[in-house]
């Protein structure tokens, strides 16, 4: 599934010369908008679905649907950096959350 992007948290990151999102994704897929000025997907069906984007915004304004064989389509899986650790929010279809936080293995960005 491709990523969802929320425009009132994307601000397609104005001071880098490349966005975060499409900074990290490895199929060239990210972009932002000119004229919404927002990030966006160029081809949903060549999403990878590795969900590099998602972990890199720093506004939480990107996420990915759990396809249907995995979960179903209300459910979502959310990862964040926070410093050293990765923290996977991840809401089922019945709308319950379970928060997982894990050590991750690269340094944070200084």
């Amino acid at each position: 599934m491709p990523p969802r992007i929320n425009p009132k948290k994307c601000d397609g990151c104005p001071d880098r010369a490349e966005s975060r999102c499409e900074e990290v994704c490895p199929g060239d897929l990210m972009f932002v908008d000119e004229a919404t000025g927002k990030a966006a997907c160029r081809s949903s069906q060549d999403c990878w679905d590795c969900m590099s984007c998602v972990k890199v915004c720093p506004h939480r304004a990107i996420e990915t649907r759990i396809p249907y064989q995995i979960g179903y389509h209300k459910a979502t899986l959310r990862p964040s950096l926070k410093g050293d650790r990765i923290i996977w929010q991840c809401v089922d279809i019945h709308g319950r959350k379970a928060i997982y936080e894990y050590r991750n293995r690269l340094p944070p960005e200084e």
